[in-house]
Order: structure tokens, then sequence, then C-alpha cells
């Protein structure tokens, strides 16, 4: 076992193992303290990044952080490992990596070509001694482009989920929702509803109410319905029209297990997802969520800080060539991230490690109602995304989702990110929408307020 330290002045700092110089190492956020893993102050933080910044990233291969033989997320990270991609950073360390890749020489093709070769430990560690403007810089060179029924990523491009929740999974509540948003232009993401119950007969019911609505309007975009992979399993058994499957993971075995779920039964999932044959230009059939704390909060994070959890789940996600990938930021709460600063500095973190990856990654900018947050918060991270190069963001009406209880993004925050940056939608989905009148056919990205005539008797129907 290599001996993790470091001196600053005087004051000799010794870490116990990778683990233990990862989570001090890690900026400050309450879910470690939690945990009861974070560092005592700021010095011993940064002689902790320091040590970090020393290291040679080919202890990452070396040195697991949750041991090979007890935890099949390791052994997938490790088994799964691309050497040849890895070939042309394996003699740099942590540090190296990171001037490395704010450099000129770190272009979008270098990073495609080496993505397979970073564990989710070398992106986590690099990250963990980035600035946020480093976060973000990198974070835009990297390119990962995904398609279904359109097609997600491409430069210069904002994708948004429309999230149409609603308390009692009303149809007529879900279907308002959607014409709403389809008016401001979100939902080239996917139109994604989180169910009020896991009743497969219920789950069924909305996956073909979404498909009857993409394919009466001939709608370039995929619907999902966000229930436990098991439910769509049995959906798609009785004739559901699923598009992509959804899971919540985490970086963990046991917080897998506590999530009911394993790499087997996803693979089962995909599988299944595949013989439908549903997309029309891809077949990226998967769609997963994850979010900071989610290991700890099942009491499975095995003394590893929360950020380096996160980071292992996107190597779950990597396995299954998924459409999207959310993080789910701030929706866990305050006792995993306390305020603003600590969601921000989250967001980009998991942000950068999943494109680092080569992960299709969104976020959903969020806060819950006891977070030391506002939407203010929101707006600095929303900013600071979209320049990322963020895949895609949530389209909730006002922002607030009267299901969850929690506070999102909304349809004009789309709007906004898309005007301010010059950015547009997929674009297939740009194309349907100007070919409707939802939009204008030329130029930058703008609404023509105006109502398709469909749109109209839609609504009407609703009413």
């Amino acid at each position: 076992m290599p001996l993790y330290q470091h001196t600053i002045g005087t004051q000799h700092y010794v870490f116990k193992d990778l683990k233990d110089v990862m989570a001090k190492a890690t900026p400050a956020r309450s879910g470690d303290d939690l945990a009861g893993v974070s560092a005592d102050d700021a010095e011993q933080r940064v002689a902790a990044q320091m040590t970090l910044a020393d290291l040679p990233l080919t202890t990452f291969l070396n040195d697991c952080v949750i041991p090979y033989e007890s935890d099949e997320v390791t052994r997938l990270i490790i088994d799964g490992h691309d050497r040849d991609a890895f070939q042309s950073i394996s003699h740099l360390t942590v540090g190296d990596f990171r001037n490395w890749l704010l450099s000129d020489q770190a272009n979008t093709a270098a990073l495609s070509k080496m993505a397979a070769g970073i564990t989710p430990e070398m992106a986590a560690a690099t990250s963990k001694i980035m600035r946020i403007q480093d976060l973000v810089t990198v974070s835009k060179k990297c390119s990962v482009v995904t398609q279904f029924r359109n097609t997600i990523g491409l430069p210069g491009r904002l994708a948004t989920r429309l999230q149409p929740n609603h308390p009692t999974d009303d149809p007529t509540g879900i279907a308002a929702s959607i014409v709403d948003g389809l008016l401001y232009g979100a939902g080239d993401a996917v139109i994604g509803v989180n169910p009020a119950s896991d009743n497969v007969a219920r789950v069924t019911q909305i996956v073909n109410m979404l498909d009857d609505i993409i394919h009466e309007y001939q709608i370039p975009t995929q619907s999902c319905v966000l229930t436990h992979v098991t439910s769509t399993l049995m959906a798609i058994e009785a004739g559901a029209r699923v598009d992509l499957v959804f899971q919540s993971i985490a970086g963990t075995e046991a917080a897998n297990r506590s999530f009911g779920i394993n790499c087997q039964l996803l693979t089962e999932a995909r599988e299944a997802a595949l013989s439908l044959k549903r997309g029309t230009v891809g077949q990226h059939v998967m769609y997963f969520e994850t979010g900071q704390g989610s290991a700890l909060s099942a009491q499975a994070n095995q003394g590893v800080d929360q950020q380096t959890c996160e980071a292992r789940a996107y190597a779950v996600a990597r396995q299954f060539k998924p459409l999207l990938v959310n993080t789910v930021v701030g929706f866990i709460g305050p006792e995993y991230l306390f305020n603003g600063k600590q969601i921000i500095r989250a967001g980009l973190e998991d942000h950068f490690c999943g494109k680092l990856m080569g992960l299709p990654m969104g976020c959903d900018i969020c806060y819950t109602n006891h977070a030391e947050a506002d939407q203010d918060d929101m707006d600095v991270l929303l900013t600071l995304l979209a320049n990322a190069g963020c895949h895609f963001i949530m389209g909730v009406p006002g922002a607030d989702d009267i299901m969850l209880n929690y506070q999102s993004t909304s349809f004009h925050d789309a709007l906004y990110a898309r005007r301010l940056l010059g950015l547009k939608p997929a674009p297939e989905f740009e194309a349907w929408l100007a070919s409707v009148g939802i939009a204008s056919s030329q130029g930058p990205f703008q609404l023509t307020n105006q109502l398709p005539t469909h749109f109209a008797q839609a609504l009407r129907r609703l009413t």
C-alpha cells in the first residue's frame, strides 16, 4: 500500500489510504461531513489536494477505493478499462493530467479517443483539484452524441426534458403540461413522466398515452416513464410501447442493491428495449439518473466520499450506452449539498466527470425547499452548464414540480439559455417546431408566439 502524505510548512499530513486522500481533497460539502470523511480544515484539504496532484494516474488501476472482490462496480471499472485508450496519458500524474486537459492539445478529438481509458476515480480526482472555470472549459471540449428519434449532444445545441408530472397521474393534467412545454420548444431530450405510482397498469397507460401524443403529432422525440426497471420490464411484457428504459443508479454494488438492481438486470432491460426497435435514427435506449449522496443515504458508501461515489455511477451508465444521463444534483437535500455554493460546484463536477468519461450528460438544476439555495443559485448553475456544453436540462412548468415537491428549471429557463448563447434544440426537433409553426425556420432559434391549429384543437379537448 503506497503512503499518501504531504508536508505544508512544518505540518506533515498522512492519509491512511486512497479513499481517505480522495475524501479529504474534496471541496467542502455537508454529505462528507455527515459521513465523517471530510477534511478537518482547509489546510488539510489543500494537503490532500496536493497529494492527489502528485499521484500517477496508474495508481487508480492498482489501488481500488472499494475492493475488487467485494464490489461489482469496481470489477466493471477494472475489467472494462481500455488500456489502449489510456496509453497516451498513462505517464501523467493527476496534476499533469489536469494541466494537459486545459491545454490546446486536449481537443475534442483527443478527448473522445481517450474517454474509455479514464476511470471514474481518475476523473473524480482530477475534478477535485480544478476550479469552476477549469470544469467548464474542459467539459465544453468533450463531445458525446447519442440518438433515438433525434440527435442529442451536437455542438450549438441544448435539449430539454419535458417533465409533465402530476400528483395523481391524471392524463389530462399530464397532457396539458406537454402541450405547454412543446409551445416553448421543450421536449427534444425526452418527454419524461415521474409516475405517482409504480403500478404496472398505470405505468402502461402513461407510456401508451405519451406514445399516442408523439405519433399523433409526429414529434421526433422519445418518451419515458421513470419507474423502476422491473416495472418497465413488466410493462414491455404487457405490450407497452416503451421507448426508453429508466433507472436510478449509484456507484457501489451495495447502493445499487438498495435500489433493487444489479448489472445483470440492467443488461436484461436494455436487451428488452432494443428488441422493440422503436428508434428511428439510433438505438440508444437507456436513461439513467444519479445524484451525489445517494450511496450515503442508503448507508452504502463504504467510506468513499460522495463525489467519487457519483463518478463511479458513471461507469455503470457507460456500460449500457445510454441516450441520456441526468445528475439530479440538488434533489436529495441539504444533508448532502447544504447550499447553493455546494450545489453549483457539485453540478459542474458531475457534468465534467461524465463528459470526460464519454457520457451524454444532462443536469436537473434543482434544490429542495429546505436547502440554503434559491432560484438565483440555479440561474448561476444553468448559465455555467449551458456554457460548458451540457446536453440537456429539465423543463418543468413554472420550475416547480408539484408531484415531487422540489424546485427545478422551467421552459422559460431553457429559452433563456438558448437565446443567451445562440443554442438550438436537437436538429430533428427544431425542424418539427418550424414545420408546425411553433418556431421560426430561419436564423437563431425563436418562437413565433402562434398556436398551431391542431394544438388549439388538442387544448379544446383537454378543457
